[in-house]
């Protein structure tokens, strides 16, 4: 694609939207727009180079900003199914996501990860395993660092290891990643996808332009991913925490395994590790998968993995207080994500739970219980509806609760030495945080200020 002299409307101001502008100011005509007119443009400006070139276009999409257009791009939160989306569609304007603008001006050589858990870990860690071995490397995308941010620093050398969310991928045109890797597939977003097949197809679009000398990873212990797996044009390796392989990476006892040709060869054992839960032997499994593929030499995959630490918010230690572990899991924001969570704890547990109704359904989340939840402490617009659910299933130690504070408190004044608090809340954070981070970050902060009997 050719940007250079182009009408571009960018849609969203927040940081892709932002590091999208920036990248683009220089060879194109910009029009940085928000929908949400209560927003100030100069606090937008300010996020933006002095020179800046561009204009900020607040509220309505007027027709000035709709005809004269060659591309529209639209940042991750913004809908493909929006009426100003379909209007720029109707109007001939090229739609596109940031992350297609990245791909069409970066170099280097790409790793892609998606998956409805575990992303972020996996592409943390697949980014370690990278650094060992190349010199320029580059961890973008859903992680938090907008992949159009890094575009200009990009070598042919480089290696950018992506995290991607469905929104990202949904606009995805020429989008190939030499690696690609999808860790599992369970319901979320479905307010945002309308169904099940949607939210499933933009998951495999990560792979829809990969070639046969190309290599997608995946879960072989997912029914999805293991029927769609047979049916790709690129090498595929598996990955499972449940059986041996006869070609991919499997969990034998304690020992994560290598079977390739004919020989197998023990990579780690788990109790190298630094991250806890079969989840998380998962996600290491496809970061090693990654490592592979990319051809990086198996002591260097050793190094990354023995060093590594959790990412913050996924089930992240944040202390022990009279003789009570805390665990972080904020970003826990979806059932299969916090059942896997509760999975990971070993001891009795009282659970935080509750927040944003993003349309999920929560009985396999109170059924993953399995008797280790000693308490379920409630919060936020999901609270009667998890109650509910739990005790229609026979878990009646519910209690509810108005704030992180009154949580925290409650879980600090009834757990017992031994015990584990773990904050999973199976939901989203709007409503009562700004995102994800926020909420872990006070839950934090308050399990930190907890005094010492």
């Amino acid at each position: 694609m050719e940007f250079r002299d182009k009408n571009i409307l960018i849609i969203g101001s927040g940081i892709s939207g932002i590091a999208a502008a920036k990248l683009l100011d220089d060879v194109a005509q910009v029009v940085l727009y928000d929908s949400n007119k209560n927003l100030n443009a100069m606090d937008i400006r300010a996020k933006l180079p002095q020179h800046f070139r561009g204009k900020i276009a607040l509220g309505e999409l007027t027709d000035e900003y709709v005809s004269g257009m060659d591309y529209a791009v639209l940042s991750p939160g913004v809908p493909v199914d929006l009426p100003d989306v379909d209007r720029l569609r109707d109007a001939g304007v090229k739609i596109l996501g940031e992350v297609e603008l990245a791909y069409q001006l970066s170099k280097g050589s790409i790793v892609a990860i998606t998956g409805t858990n575990g992303k972020t870990t996996t592409t943390a860690l697949t980014g370690e395993i990278m650094k060992t071995y190349f010199q320029s490397v580059f961890v973008v995308g859903n992680i938090g660092v907008p992949y159009t941010e890094m575009v200009s620093h990009m070598k042919d050398n480089s290696v950018t290891v992506a995290e991607m969310s469905s929104f990202q991928l949904e606009t995805i045109c020429d989008f190939r990643p030499q690696v690609s890797a999808i860790l599992n597939i369970t319901p979320d977003h479905l307010n945002r996808h309308h169904t099940m097949e949607n939210y499933i197809d933009a998951k495999f679009n990560i792979t829809g332009n990969q070639r046969a000398s190309d290599t997608c990873i995946l879960n072989y212990e997912d029914a999805v991913l293991r029927e769609r797996g047979k049916k790709l044009a690129c090498r595929v390796i598996w990955f499972s925490s449940t059986r041996k392989l006869e070609d991919g990476l499997y969990l034998d006892g304690e020992e994560i395994v290598w079977a390739s040709g004919g020989a197998c060869t023990v990579v780690c054992n788990i109790h190298e590790l630094n991250i806890i839960g079969r989840h998380n032997y998962e996600n290491a499994m496809a970061a090693i998968a990654a490592g592979i593929a990319m051809k990086v030499p198996m002591d260097c995959i050793h190094k990354a993995l023995t060093t590594f630490v959790a990412v913050e918010h996924r089930i992240e230690y944040v202390a022990t207080k009279n003789g009570v572990k805390y665990y972080n899991d904020s970003k826990g924001t979806n059932p299969d994500a916090a059942i896997q969570a509760v999975r990971a704890m070993t001891t009795p547990t009282l659970l935080i739970g509750g927040g944003y109704d993003k349309g999920s359904e929560y009985d396999e989340w109170i059924d993953s219980f399995d008797g280790k939840v000693r308490y379920l402490v409630l919060m936020g617009q999901t609270r009667d509806k998890i109650a509910e659910t739990a005790r229609r299933k026979g878990f009646h130690d519910i209690v509810m609760v108005e704030s992180m504070q009154e949580a925290v408190d409650f879980c600090a004044a009834n757990a017992n030495p031994g015990e584990t608090v773990l904050l999973s809340p199976c939901c989203a954070s709007w409503g009562m945080f700004k995102n994800y981070e926020e909420r872990g970050r006070i839950f934090k902060e308050l399990v930190r200020a907890l005094e010492e009997k």
